[in-house]
Parts: C-alpha cells; structure tokens; sequence
C-alpha cells in the first residue's frame, strides 16, 4: 500500500534537512545562504504590505517569513499560498515577453514553499513549487510540479551523506551486462567515459574513478534547485531535482527527474514538448524535443536528441544527432548522426564521425548464451540501409557496410573498406580504399563538416576530424601486409606451393603488387579471420587499393612536414631536426575523439596508481597537455609510417629523394581533389537520377550548379594553394 505520512501543516516548508544531517550550529537555510549569493538586502514585510497581499488573496504560515527587497510591490503578488521562508527580489511593473509569451512580472496563482526569487521574476500558474532558487527575470508559466529533495544528486553518479551504495545511479555503456558501467558526472568527457570503460580489470584504477567522481561534489544534505537567470519554463508537468543553467528553455516537457541541464547565455539548451528525461546530464548548447525519453544518459555539449529518440544507459558525444530511434548501453564519441525512425544501436563503442542509416541494427545479442556481447568500430563507421549486425564485431577506420543481413561476427581490419555480403556466391567481399576510389567527395566533405560544425566553447580535449591520422595510418600499413599476405597466399596456392610461411607470402605479395603485375587480377585473394564463419572473405581491386594506401602514406607524410613547417617555412630547418634518429610507428589510443599515443595513457593510469593524478581535473589537464604535444608527435608518427613503408628516412634522405616525394604528393592532392568532384559530378550525370527532372535547368534549379557547389570550389582552390606551397617547398630541397 501507498505509504502516506501526516504531519502538522505548521511543518510544512520547514525542516528540509534531516536533524541527524544538520551540522551543529548551523540552521536549515545554511547551504540555501551560500547557494544565493545575489547582494540583496532583504527585509520583512510592512503591515501595509502584509495587508495589500491578503487583499490580493494571498495567504502565509507565518507572514515574518516573508523577505522581499526594497523595490518589492505587493500589488504583483496575487493568489498565492506561501509556506516557510520565502525570499522575493524586485518586482515592478513590466512584462517580460519570450518567443511571444508576454507575462506580467509577479507571482500569481501559485504555491510556493521555502523558495528564493531574483528580480523581477514571472510565475504564474505554478502548482506546486518547493526548495528552489530562481535568478533574475525567469519565466515560469503553466509548471504543475518543481520541487527539489534535500538528497537531490542532479543527476550526477553520488552518493549523499547517509545514503547506502545500493541506491547509487551507474550508466550501464559498452555492455548490457553492466560490467563496463560508468558513474555519470556534470563535466564528464567522451575520454574519461572511455578510460572508465576500458581497464576493467585494474580494480585500483577503478576504485580510484570511482573516488574521483564522489569526491568532486559537495556530499551535505540540503541544496536547493536552481534556476539561472532568464530561463523560460512553461507549460511543464513535473521538474523534481533539475538543476538548470541561465538561459535555458523548457516548454511541454511531460518530467525531467535528477537531471543537470546546463545552459549559458553563449550555449543556449532547449527541451521541448512530450520529453521524459531522468538521471541525466545535458551539456551546454543541447537541444531534446518532441517526444525524447532518456534515462541514465549524458549529452555532451551540442548535441541532439529529437522525434521520439530513446536514449538509455548512453553516452552521447559533442556535435551529434539522434533522432527517432533507439540507443542502448552505447558509447559514442562526437559527431554521431542517427536520424531514421526504425534504426537500432545496442552495446557499442563508436568511435567518432558515425552516421547509422535507416533500418541498420547494430547490433542483435541474441547469438550469445547472454546478453553480454559488444560492438567496436573505429572514427568513421558508417552501415548502410538495413544492415544487421550481430555481436562481437570490430571495425577499422572509416569502414562503410553495404544493405544486407551480416550472419555471424566480423573483425574488419582494413580501413576505408567498403564491406558487403554477397549472397549469390555466398562470401563476404571487402574492397579496401572504397572512399578514395568512389566517394571522396564524401569523405572529403565529412572531415570538413565536422571540424567546421563543432560549436563546444569549452575544447578541453582536442578532437581528430582528419580521415589520415594516427589511428588510420597505423590501419593502413597493417592493411598494406595484410594485402601482400593475402596476394601472396593467393600467388603461391596457384603455382601450387603447398607449404610457405608467412614471411614468403608477403614477400611474393609485395613483389607482386609493387610492379602492379596483372596475375593479381586473376588470383581470387582471400582474407583470414575478417568473419567467424568457414565460408571466403574475398578482397577485390586489390592492387588499385595497395597502391592507394602507399600513396596516402607518403601524402600524409608531406601534409605533416607542411603542417610542422611554420609560416613560409620558416621552422623548417628546426622541424627536421627534430625527427628522432629511428622514428617509432607507436601505438595509439581513441580516447574520446582525440589521438593520444598508448604508452602516454599507460603512464597516465600509472599516475592514477601512485596518487600523482588526483582529480578528474587533472585528467583533463592530461589532455591538454597531450593536444600541446600532438602536432608535434602527429608529425613523427607519419614519418615513421613513411619509413616503413617507402624506406624514406626524412632526416637522411637525398633532396633529389624529397623533391620527388613532395611530387607525388602534389599527384595524391590532384586525384583527391578530380576525385571530389567526379564522384559528385556522377550525381548530374547518372540518367536514372536526371530522369526525374524535366530540364537541365530544373535539375540545376533543386540540385544547385555543380559549378556553384561551394565545397568544390573550396577544394580546387585549396590544390591551386598546395600547388605554390609544394613548389616553395621544393625549392628548399634543391
């Protein structure tokens, strides 16, 4: 049965904190005082005041408990029923008026309870409104419930003073068994939910986390809700312990329940009609509207959630979308796009710069004896129309899937490969390089997009939009062995060579493959361990992509030198002097968006360990000094690429051997750049696509001039820049 309490209505709106939480000497309002701090003088009413308010049917448990400021006019207060302390700023005789919402300035038609108002505030209609602290000209229209609880944890992942561990709210990401689970906190980054998730069985790492989180709060019973200055909240069901930030806007929300909605003048949040969102942290700058349901969630700063999304136990990165459909247990880094209404995302990792089509369900846990398996896929991941996936699978960089029902579990380690199921010959086929091949202005434009549409204001950590970085080139020399490993299997199985190791497999393959030897074409190469299944995993245009991925090394190699040169190259001499004597291909880690070498992680945790990090501020200073160090690092890493694959060591290298490398990387940067414009052109060219238009002038009309497209002329104006800079550059190496 309903447990319901009685007690005296002379109680109501006093003893907010418990007795046994009250430090001595200290009275209810102790924390309220240093939560509202806005210089006022307060005073207690005048009898003619008191006799105004009556008058406009207003009625108190005790009128002395009434403090308003100097500029106080009791005319604006007009059927209300005040309990406990009350504190009132200035109310005078305007309206304030948002998106057409004009209102008189004053507190009408409401009960308050123990609540502090800045300055010429609006509310009106408010039910019920208890333990809360408003700044200055907010708007609080239509509102049946805001309370706040003296436990209240605004959705952060803390346990107040006298609560037991039971009761503690975790984000449950990555896994649905829960043991990746995270403590959500206000301020939490993509890369300290990563490094939570990751390391799981260093219990003292975790215990240490899980101290970093509890110990950034203030653990007294007894804040108040707030509300920052010029927010608008109107016609809303139920806020219960939701702090909110200045200039936020929440209109028709159904309940939002132990949420922090950050908002700023600078980075406005808005949450709109039909949303249901509980134990939650929304960043700066975040819209969720029409019909969202979220529940143990973060949305991190810009990012969206809208049409019906549901978002459960995830991580939603910087600058993304998710509209209409499902996310479970997920973490995602920046940049995500998910718009379609019958899309599914379950137990993943993305990685960054993700777009999930519609249909696509990634993925189905129902191949395990539990529901404990995992998605992982790199910066990049893109399946296609109705692809289903199962998991465990895991996905290089920039991996795209082709419509299609993926029966078994896929560990894809080619990157920029497009991936498709054959089901007429009954194999997987994998064609590495696809982007550069047949979509570059795709690629082009998305690593473009991203940069140019992140709007955090706060750029803590340094995020990689760029599709050659780190993580990518070290994909791309282990996809390299893996095409002349394959091509030589393949090779040495026809001549009927029954037994050779690997080291004579890849040899053949590179011999075969750097003289772009047509019997390549007639092997039917196949790849190992890319699919948990007996059936073949086919890689085709094989010599086309081995080619490719040798030339975007080299490419890469000559942006960094360009990138580390300074301004006409006047670091150049300094640059090259600083390459280390034996360039190292290290190893990196995503760390939530942003590029960070292992062996630094590593040390970090170590850190953690010995008590040297001891704050989750200390971690985000680890990433900005590891963003100081990335151009720099960024730079050798290519180099060291460059040595393994072309045997060019830049610091030993012949000028003759320079200059015909940056030669070829003028030929990397004409190809991307016609390779920019064919693959749009194919859009203006294709009869089935122009059949639907009438004219040219029509197509022209709905589609824009290719001529006129401000991306492509943006990139042929780049290639005519990267021209002169080669040619400058060059002249350096004479």
């Amino acid at each position: 049965m309903n447990q319901i309490r009685k007690s005296p209505i002379n109680t109501l709106g006093y003893n907010f904190i418990p007795a046994s939480f009250l430090p001595k000497g200290k009275d209810e309002y102790y924390l309220r005082n240093q939560q509202y701090k806005n210089g006022l003088q307060y005073r207690h009413l005048t009898a003619h005041e008191i006799e105004m308010l009556v008058r406009n049917r207003n009625t108190s448990d005790n009128w002395n408990n009434i403090m308003v400021s100097d500029a106080f006019n009791p005319e604006l207060v007009q059927d209300c029923k005040f309990y406990g302390l009350v504190r009132i700023g200035k109310l005078e005789p305007y309206y304030l008026e948002f998106h057409n919402l004009r209102r008189p300035v004053g507190l009408y038609n409401s009960t308050i309870i123990s609540c502090d108002f800045g300055d010429n505030v609006v509310v009106d209609n408010v039910n019920y409104i208890s333990h809360y602290i408003t700044g200055n000209e907010v708007i609080l229209v239509n509102v049946n419930e805001i309370d706040t609880t003296d436990h209240s944890k605004f959705g952060n992942g803390i346990l107040m003073e006298g609560e037991d561990e039971p009761i503690r709210i975790w984000m449950e990401v990555c896994n649905e068994n829960g043991e990746r689970k995270i403590m959500p906190f206000d301020g939490m980054l993509p890369g300290d939910a990563f490094l939570w998730t990751r390391f799981r069985d260093d219990n003292t790492l975790q215990q240490k986390l899980k101290e970093f989180t509890q110990q950034q709060f203030d653990l007294r019973r007894g804040k108040y809700g707030t509300i920052g200055d010029r927010t608008v909240i109107k016609n809303c069901r139920i806020l219960k312990d939701v702090k909110i930030g200045t200039d936020a806007y929440i209109k028709g929300a159904n309940k939002i329940k132990n949420v922090t909605i950050n908002s700023s003048a600078d980075a406005k949040t808005q949450v709109g009609e039909g949303c249901e969102l509980v134990n939650g942290i929304i960043g700066y700058g975040c819209r969720a509207f029409y019909g969202v349901k979220a529940v143990r969630f973060i949305l991190a700063p810009h990012s969206q959630l809208k049409y019906g999304a549901r978002l459960i136990n995830s991580y939603l990165g910087e600058n993304s979308t998710i509209s209409c459909c499902e996310v479970l247990n997920s973490l995602i880094f920046p940049s995500h796009e998910q718009h379609h209404n019958n899309s599914f995302l379950c137990a993943a990792l993305l990685q960054g710069q993700s777009n999930m089509a519609a249909g696509a369900t990634v993925g189905s846990n129902h191949n395990s004896r539990s529901p404990d398996g995992e998605i992982v896929a790199g910066r990049g991941f893109w399946p296609g129309l109705c692809v289903s996936l199962k998991h465990n699978s895991k996905f290089a960089t920039f991996t795209i899937l082709a419509k299609g029902d993926y029966p078994v579990e896929l560990n894809i380690g080619i990157p920029f490969a497009l991936v498709s199921n054959d089901l007429s010959k009954d194999r997987l086929v994998i064609m590495p390089a696809y982007w550069f091949m047949h979509n570059m202005y795709a690629l082009a434009r998305n690593a473009w997009k991203y940069a140019d549409r992140d709007k955090r204001i706060n750029k803590i950590q340094l995020l990689e939009f760029d599709y050659l970085a780190p993580d990518s080139i070290n994909e791309l020399v282990e996809g390299i062995a893996i095409l002349q490993q394959a091509t030589g299997k393949a090779y040495l199985k026809q001549k009927g060579t029954r037994r050779f190791s690997n080291e004579e497999a890849i040899a053949e393959g590179k011999r075969l493959l750097d003289a772009s030897d047509p019997l390549v074409n007639d092997l039917e190469i196949l790849a190992e361990g890319f699919e948990n299944s007996g059936r073949p995993v086919q890689i085709i245009k094989v010599t086309r992509a081995y080619h490719i991925f040798k030339q975007l090394i080299g490419f890469h190699a000559v942006e960094q030198l360009i990138a580390n040169s300074g301004r006409q190259f006047r670091q150049l001499d300094e640059a090259i002097a600083g390459i280390p004597a034996k360039p190292q291909l290290s190893a990196w880690m995503n760390i939530g968006g942003q590029l960070i070498k292992k062996d630094a992680v590593e040390k970090m945790v170590a850190q953690i360990h010995q008590g040297r990090i001891k704050s989750w501020d200390q971690v985000h200073a680890f990433y900005q000094d590891q963003a100081a160090k990335y151009p720099a690092e960024k730079f050798h890493h290519a180099l060291a690429a460059l040595s393994i694959v072309h045997g060019i060591h830049l610091k030993k290298a012949k000028p003759e051997t320079i200059r015909q490398l940056l030669q070829q990387a003028l030929a990397v940067k004409t190809w991307m750049t016609e390779g920019i414009y064919e693959s749009r052109a194919k859009d203006y060219k294709n009869p089935f696509r122009k059949m639907v238009y009438e004219t040219t002038a029509e197509m022209n009309k709905v589609l824009g001039k290719l001529e006129d497209n401000s991306f492509i002329r943006q990139e042929k104006a780049a290639l005519e820049q990267y021209k002169k800079t080669i040619a400058s550059l060059m002249k350096k190496f004479t």
